[in-house]
């Protein structure tokens, strides 16, 4: 996929904002946030570890030890399998809140950070910097990564068996691609862009009727670099190849409605897609 101008556009054109309500770019860097991604809003939400044991570790993959972050729920055997696919922003601390609540789910949810290759995404301070390192990640070597997340989480217990995925953005496309790859129950992409393709790739509107799994689309309608229609496209693909999908597409929000650290973020929106995925994972049996 490669990210042009209407990508920047989708990430960064949101209401203007004033700077009370948002934390100076130290503090925010401080707290583990990207700075690439903008003003961060102070009151993002925050998941204690209560109840769960998380931390950081690394996966043996091709090229060397990548870096995940993990949580899952304390004292219990054989947890489902959730994977985290990030924003192209790196392993920060919205991901790894989304990571702890999905622990308080009851799974083992995993954020790997599949572009540690290039360095610490986290780090980049500016936004075009990301864009020749994202697009540069094949999606054979993106799903050798998961696949290795995948046997990594189950030699720490986890039930495979009952393995999902879900993303934001950039991840949102993972989720789509991923679904046409391996052995799934569920998955759900916020967000995912569905008409661009990795360098080895191709799109997840072309590989639609490769997908194998139950996937949810949930979708701002005023997203700048998602159109409607291309989201009604993906919709239509799915159907016409007999996959079980559903879509929401949510009234005046915007591409990162989902992201409660910066201003894209709508919390009616966000709180309505979270009660929507718990349900999916619950409905096609990855959490109990």
């Amino acid at each position: 996929m490669n990210m042009q101008m209407q990508d920047i556009v989708g990430l960064t054109k949101v209401a203007p904002l004033s700077r009370r309500g948002f934390m100076t770019a130290s503090s925010a860097a401080a707290a583990g946030f990207t700075l690439a991604a903008g003003p961060v809003r102070a009151d993002a939400i925050k998941t204690d570890t209560t109840g769960l044991t998380a931390g950081d570790a690394k996966v043996a993959v091709a090229g060397g030890d990548m870096p995940v972050y993990y949580a899952r729920p304390a004292g219990v055997a054989n947890p489902p399998v959730i994977l985290v696919a990030q924003e192209i922003f790196g392993l920060h601390e919205y991901i790894k809140d989304v990571t702890r609540r999905l622990g308080k789910l009851g799974a083992l949810a995993i954020a790997p950070d599949y572009y540690f290759r290039k360095g610490d995404l986290t780090k980049i301070s500016e936004m075009p910097q990301l864009f020749p390192i994202v697009n540069a990640k094949t999606d054979a070597e993106l799903f050798a990564d998961l696949d290795a997340t995948v046997a990594w989480a189950k030699s720490q217990g986890g039930n495979t068996d009952r393995l999902g995925i879900m993303g934001f953005c950039r991840g949102g496309r993972t989720v789509w691609r991923y679904s046409t790859h391996a052995n799934l129950k569920a998955g759900v992409a916020y967000y995912g862009t569905v008409g661009d393709a990795a360098s080895d790739g191709v799109s997840a509107l072309a590989s639609a009727k490769d997908v194998k799994e139950p996937v949810l689309g949930l979708y701002g309608a005023e997203d700048q670099g998602i159109p409607v229609d291309q989201v009604k496209q993906m919709e239509a693909a799915l159907k016409a190849a007999g996959k079980t999908a559903e879509f929401k597409i949510y009234p005046g929000a915007p591409h990162g409605f989902h992201a409660d650290y910066r201003p894209s973020y709508r919390q009616e929106a966000a709180d309505d897609g979270w009660k929507m995925m718990t349900a999916w994972f619950k409905k096609y049996g990855v959490l109990s």
